[in-house]
């Protein structure tokens, strides 16, 4: 029989998408194996393509949009409708992806300030999706260019956010040190009748020792000064949000709660309006019908961007190498970096993993030619599983002669 590949890949930040991703896999594959067996199965974490990827799994649409980019300017945007072919219901359902119009990829190079960038598009897109008569929002957190933990969206559904002075706070992380009181007396009716739920990380939290100031900032443009003064602001706008806005339905400490650090804070302020943090992929997955067809794979291949610590805390190689070991499947993942703690990604169960990088090279050039490279080392990795497996691999999968049995 054909050797089988799962290829479930993670989108490359600022450079592939998910779906880009599994089709740079794919040339690299069929460049070894021309007649086996390819499952293309492109995932999701809550950032860049969530939206795209879940209108096309559910036979739903795009609907785009200008609103609020994170820099203060507009931006093209979109939010999904769904349709009723995945697991996701029949109740009509949008999705909001924060990425689409608060990521980092819309932040210019030289304007990456997390003190100063916005959340407002997003409260726009979720009223957008509102009108449309939708009664469930699915909001996708995750590869963003802000950490003003939500404020902007809550600002854009009709919340206002005063000083001592009555005066409104300008957008941005920053501006929370010096916020006074919330008034909520303008949010959007609608919210109430609606189910809101944010697809996050988990492992994310606002405030603390692992708040998303000190361990996102950086990312973001953030100065070390920088970095202790957004995480006070944090702890401001956690404190005020308890105090003036919680909802009723809100059973999470906005502080240290799971999911209430998702994408610069964007967790707390939604849930502080009732929105239900769940892990992501409890919400992105399940319609992929993921797990069987891991268990299908001879070999399941998985990339992303970076591999490191930070990889088995809700990444999409730690999800993938998980549930692909429930079925015993070897795991291969490539990463467009090897950063610090990499090794330790074997215990999320990959059996190996290596850079796609086949050389030191620029960021900026690193990022135009991942495509190629990607499909360069997918090609080198297959090559050496094939040379090295005593699986049934016959002339017809490598042109060149059996490899093994």
């Amino acid at each position: 029989m054909p050797f089988h590949f799962a290829l479930a890949p993670g989108g490359f930040k600022e450079s592939l998408s998910a779906r880009q991703a599994a089709e740079a896999m794919a040339s690299g594959v069929r460049r070894v194996a021309p007649t086996a067996t390819l499952d293309l199965i492109p995932l999701v974490d809550g950032g860049e393509g969530t939206a795209e990827a879940l209108a096309l799994a559910t036979g739903g649409r795009l609907v785009h949009r200008a609103a609020t980019g994170p820099v203060g300017e507009p931006v093209p945007t979109h939010f999904a409708l769904l349709g009723t072919s995945g697991a996701l219901g029949t109740r009509p359902t949008a999705v909001v992806e924060m990425a689409a119009v608060a990521g980092l990829s819309l932040v210019p190079a030289d304007r990456r300030d997390p003190g100063a960038t916005t959340t407002y598009g997003v409260g726009e897109l979720i009223r957008a999706a509102l009108e449309t008569g939708v009664r469930r929002v699915i909001v996708g957190c995750g590869d963003s260019g802000t950490s003003d933990g939500g404020a902007g969206a809550l600002q854009a559904l009709g919340a206002r956010l005063l000083d001592a002075d009555g005066a409104e706070l300008p957008p941005g992380g920053a501006a929370l040190a010096r916020l006074e009181r919330i008034d909520p007396s303008g949010l959007d009716p609608r919210l109430a009748q609606t189910e809101l739920l944010a697809a996050c990380n988990p492992f994310n939290v606002l405030c603390g020792p692992s708040g998303v100031a000190g361990v996102f900032g950086p990312q973001k443009g953030a100065t070390p000064a920088q970095v202790r003064s957004l995480a006070a602001a944090l702890e401001r706008w956690a404190t005020v949000l308890a105090r003036d806005l919680i909802h009723s339905r809100a059973a999470v400490d906005l502080r240290t709660g799971p999911g209430t650090g998702a994408s610069g804070g964007l967790g707390a302020g939604l849930a502080a309006l009732g929105t239900r943090l769940l892990p992501r992929f409890e919400v992105l997955l399940d319609h992929l019908d993921l797990d069987a067809r891991l268990s299908r794979a001879d070999l399941v291949l998985t990339a992303e961007g970076s591999l490191d610590r930070q990889t088995a805390r809700g990444k999409v190689p730690a999800e993938v190498a998980r549930r692909a070991k429930g079925f015993g499947k070897p795991v291969l993942a490539l990463a467009g970096t090897l950063g610090e703690g990499a090794e330790e990604t074997r215990a999320t169960g990959i059996d190996a993993y290596r850079s796609i990088l086949p050389a030191p090279l620029a960021l900026s050039d690193a990022l135009a030619l991942a495509p190629r490279h990607l499909a360069d080392a997918t090609e080198h990795a297959v090559r050496m599983v094939l040379l090295g497996t005593r699986l049934p691999v016959r002339r017809q999968l490598t042109g060149a002669g059996s490899v093994g049995e």
